[in-house]
């Protein structure tokens, strides 16, 4: 199973709140809901529509997870919905009780057992396994070599400071572009993979 890490991104490499004004305000984040000036449903929207194609599970951490569950359920009827509702899903928390996991077919994984569960489902399983946001769990997935491709919807705004999936720990990782795409609102949405793996 390929672990594929899908985000939003501004041009400064944060990822925090794209959705809405109130999904995560940690460190005093004022932009909530960047995203949406750019968004257009033949690109944008189409880069997500490919990243499920092959989803045979999607994988978040606790908030990410926590606004999923709060806003795909009531969508039913829409295909985008009715896959994401369809799908296994996994959610990596400490502090998640099982009788919280209230979104169908969600099962937790513990934080301190993460690295080593995620390498179970990377080598047992078929598909993808599709991570969409979730920053600190993509970092961490990058920094232990679990990511098999990033899709990264790169959005032409700077935001001064936030959230990033990237690793700070001075190792060099070389990537190798396999796709881009430029939407008309121009965002990039550009697909890696870690050199040496095929295109």
């Amino acid at each position: 199973m390929r672990v594929v890490i899908t985000e939003f991104m501004s041009l400064d490499g944060v990822v925090q709140a794209p959705g809405g004004p109130k999904e995560d305000t940690d460190g005093g984040f004022a932009h909530g809901g960047w995203t949406h000036p750019f968004f257009d449903p033949e690109v944008v929207g189409g880069a997500f529509d490919a990243a499920l194609a092959n989803a045979e599970g999607l994988l978040f951490g606790r908030r990410t997870w926590q606004t999923m569950a709060a806003a795909w359920p009531g969508r039913a009827g829409d295909p985008f919905a009715d896959r994401m509702n369809a799908l296994p899903k996994y959610v990596v928390s400490e502090t998640l009780s099982d009788d919280k996991l209230t979104w169908n077919n969600t099962t937790r994984i513990a934080g301190g057992d993460a690295v080593a569960r995620i390498r179970e489902l990377r080598a047992t399983g078929d598909g993808d396994l599709v991570v969409m946001g979730s920053s600190s769990l993509a970092r961490t997935l990058l920094s232990e070599g679990l990511a098999d491709e990033l899709r990264l919807l790169i959005m032409p705004v700077l935001l001064g400071g936030g959230k990033t999936i990237f690793p700070g720990d001075g190792a060099l990782r070389t990537l190798q572009l396999v796709s881009a795409t430029t939407s008309p609102n121009g965002v990039q949405v550009c697909v890696f993979r870690p050199a040496g793996e095929g295109a």
